[in-house]
Formats: structure tokens, sequence, C-alpha cells
């Protein structure tokens, strides 16, 4: 994840896009762990500290507690920058697909995934896969 050309871009163009200045104050930069696969073990890297990431294997599953949850249907930017969306799984009417974890998958050029019926996909898929949908994680501070 240290390393990884999705984490610069989420935490630099994506961040200036997306956010207004007053909301890009409201992100917390926070410590972001580097959990190692659960099932394969893989080297995760080192931590990071972030202001966006996606979220890791074991916190998909902590905060989406099941397939019916963690099911997701691109935006129409993500359309436009290639997620495929798989029309024979649906959320809400929508056809699903896949999005990146920032568990590494089953070896170092690949990483974790949530598939389009909303299952953790350990192995994951290889790092240069353009298809897939990405889905930002962040931690706000709504005080003062």
């Amino acid at each position: 994840w240290e390393t990884c050309s999705l984490r610069q871009w989420l935490n630099n163009d994506f961040l200036c896009e997306a956010f207004g200045g007053e909301e890009q104050e409201m992100i917390i930069s926070s410590k972001v762990i580097s959990d190692p696969n659960p099932k394969y073990k893989t080297d995760p890297g080192y931590d990071t500290t972030d202001k966006v990431f996606l979220l890791s294997i074991p916190e998909v599953k902590k905060y989406f507690g099941s397939d019916g949850d963690r099911k997701c249907a691109p935006t129409a930017y993500a359309h436009i920058r290639y997620a495929y969306a798989y029309p024979e799984f649906s959320v809400s009417g929508e056809a699903s697909c896949f999005w990146w974890l920032r568990s590494p998958g089953d070896y170092s050029n690949r990483a974790a995934s949530v598939n389009y019926g909303g299952s953790v996909d350990y192995n994951g898929n290889y790092i240069n896969y353009g298809r897939s949908g990405v889905r930002p994680a962040l931690w706000l501070n709504l005080g003062s």
C-alpha cells in the first residue's frame, strides 16, 4: 500500500478534486495500518499516514457485515474510468462491480478486492487490472 500509485492518486488528485478546502480541513490524517492478508500472510509493507485510503480485509469485514452490504454499483465517473459493472449481479437495481482493498492478495503483485457479489476475494486481482472500482475511505472530524 505504501508505494501504490492508487494511494498517491487518492491523497492528491482525488482529494483536491472531490473535496473543497473546508471539507479537506475536516478530513483527518490518520495512521493506516498495513494488515497482512489473513489467508496468505502476504507482506503488506509499512504503515502509512493518509487522509484517504482503501479499506483492508479486516476493516471491510468489520464495517460491511455481509456480502449484500459490500456490493457496490459504480458511479458515472467510475464508468468513464472503465470500472466494469456485472449486470448479472445488482445492488439497488444497478449492476455491481469489483472494488479494490489495500490488503495484498496471495502474491505481492496482486491486491485483495471485493467481487461483484460482495464476497471478499483474498487472492485478489493483478494490480494493473484496470476494470475494478475504488471505494475511498476517510475519517472526518465533525467537531467544532
